[in-house]
């Protein structure tokens, strides 16, 4: 586990409060592997979003309320903190972005390699939106991704799997796990994973996706 760093995006109350399927579940995953990571000596980074509460510089067509603050991610308000399950400590870094991607416009990259960073294990949510595009900016940066499937999470269970398959298609290098295999895996123990061995490999349409999204699992 050498080079390597624990990204969390954009676990905020937020996501909490939202309709992303098993966010109960992400969380207490989340907090089992930070436990492990920090006993590793493997460095924890979260990503906040955050939309300036008096609407400057937000993304195209953010979605707002009545009196023209930002629907979500309000940075006057405390849907933009990380839960206490998940609570930083004073060692970890917490890289605040405007846009999906943890990189856009972002100090996230300089951090990265100011650690020595060369692999990443990704969790978060949105899967479909900011873990998606996360994942993409860091495979064009040349960092090598670990997903880890059930700390990912979104509104459907079919955007979720979707965005998985994606990531799985097109990563060429990608390492997809489960929390408790990864866990195997840092104690030295025999563990499972899905890895990548050509591109498009997980061809899947609307009728076969849950199946094709079931080789990705592992127990």
């Amino acid at each position: 586990m050498k080079k390597t760093a624990l990204l969390l995006i954009d676990l905020q109350k937020e996501g909490g409060t939202s309709d992303v399927v098993g966010m109960d579940g992400i969380l207490q995953n989340t907090a089992e592997l930070i436990r492990a990571c920090r006993t590793m000596k493997i460095p924890v980074i979260y990503t906040r979003h955050i939309n300036r509460s008096d609407a400057v510089g937000l993304a195209n067509g953010e979605p707002l309320n009545e009196d023209g603050t930002p629907s979500y991610y309000n940075s006057n308000t405390d849907s933009i903190e990380i839960p206490d399950m998940i609570k930083p400590e004073a060692t970890d870094i917490i890289i605040d972005k405007y846009r999906y991607s943890g990189f856009y416009e972002s100090n996230l990259d300089l951090m990265l390699k100011g650690l020595g960073v060369k692999h990443l294990i990704l969790g978060g949510v949105l899967t479909d939106v900011c873990v998606l595009a996360t994942a993409m900016d860091a495979y064009y940066r040349d960092y090598q991704i670990n997903i880890v499937e059930d700390m990912c999470g979104t509104t459907t269970e079919g955007a979720h799997m979707a965005a998985m398959l994606m990531m799985a298609n097109w990563i060429y290098d990608i390492k997809i796990f489960e929390t408790k295999q990864l866990r195997k895996k840092m104690n030295g123990e025999n563990y499972q994973l899905w890895e990548s061995t050509a591109p498009d490999q997980l061809q899947f349409s609307p009728e076969n996706i849950k199946e094709v999204f079931s080789k990705l699992k592992s127990n």
